[in-house]
């Protein structure tokens, strides 16, 4: 004999308090993605700002953040690309335990460079 056939079932419910509930959910997922900080720096940078900065960057990486690192030329400091990549490419390395390089030191604008670091 088969089992007897069980009629379906309706559940009545507030559709707005279902969506809200809903959009709650998802807005809790959103808090788990990685955020983009940035850090400053200029090509005249004395020693001890820019270790501040790396701190500050080991800090963000640590948490799991992105690490954008912009190098901002003012005046004629534009006529000195060079020394700026110099300063990215040391500051990459001072970091190089706890980060890798997601995007190589370019330049982007008339007076701006800037790099991507992602902790390992």
């Amino acid at each position: 004999m088969t089992a007897a056939v069980v009629p379906p079932t309706c559940k009545l419910m507030d559709y707005g308090k279902f969506k809200y509930e809903q959009k709650k959910k998802s807005h809790g997922q959103k808090k788990n993605l990685t955020r983009r900080k940035e850090i400053k720096l200029r090509p005249k940078c004395e020693e001890h700002d820019f270790m501040v900065k790396v701190n500050k960057a080991k800090g963000f990486l640590e948490k799991g953040h992105k690490v954008l690192v912009t190098m901002v030329f003012r005046g004629r400091e534009s006529m000195h690309l060079g020394l700026g990549k110099e300063l990215l490419v040391r500051f990459a390395k001072t970091l190089e335990p706890t980060a890798k390089l997601e995007k190589e030191p370019t330049k982007e604008g008339r007076n701006k460079m800037d790099m991507i670091l992602v902790g390992k």
